[in-house]
């Protein structure tokens, strides 16, 4: 991705190639900490999405190499992209088809704790609603309005891209890490080379 706004992604037997370079690019997984803890690239920082749109400025100072974005499946590093190259952030690239293309490819992958990640939070809560709205719907029949209003919500979340129920299921305790916190991962930026292990 560049300050056109065009994206440039990069597969990943091609970021296997440049992580074994003497140029390796830096890598920023956007995930929750709990979506990180459960399976990350070797040499990955964790810096969420939302900490990044906030502080994207701050970063920037300590990201002057090759930048790969990563996530779950690619949409999260494309809105990450685009804040940092607004910012000023050249040589942005997404890894292609994320984690889940990484990991399919037989790529190495750190784990931790198994974690449910955000989409699969987003579906049980969405799913939980339209079923209560309609359960109700029986005994109040004003109650299907609550279902109505959810698949409106998930219809306008696939039409713009965007997840408020995501964002918001990412606030919350079990999505969060106290130790992945703005100050944290820019000290492993600074302390830390590109292509090192952090």
């Amino acid at each position: 991705m560049n300050a056109d706004n065009t994206t440039r992604t990069v597969d990943p037997a091609t970021l296997r190639d440049l992580l074994g370079s003497d140029r390796a690019p830096r890598l920023l997984d956007v995930r929750t900490p709990a979506e990180f803890e459960t399976g990350y690239i070797p040499g990955a920082y964790n810096v969420p999405l939302d900490l990044l749109r906030e502080h994207r400025h701050e970063l920037l100072a300590h990201l002057d190499d090759d930048v790969v974005l990563i996530c779950r499946s690619g949409a999260r590093a494309t809105r990450a992209g685009q804040s940092l190259a607004q910012a000023g952030l050249p040589n942005l690239k997404i890894l292609d088809g994320g984690i889940v293309a990484w990991q399919a490819a037989g790529a190495p992958v750190n784990r931790g704790r198994p974690r449910w990640d955000l989409e699969r939070q987003v579906r049980l809560v969405a799913g939980s609603i339209v079923l209560l709205g309609v359960l109700l719907s029986v005994a109040v029949p004003g109650a299907r309005w609550v279902a109505a209003a959810m698949g409106a919500g998930l219809a306008i979340a696939a039409l713009t891209d965007t997840c408020a129920m995501g964002m918001l299921l990412a606030k919350l305790p079990y999505n969060r890490d106290a130790s992945c916190n703005l100050d944290t991962i820019i000290t492993q930026l600074r302390d830390i080379p590109a292509g090192g292990r952090p």
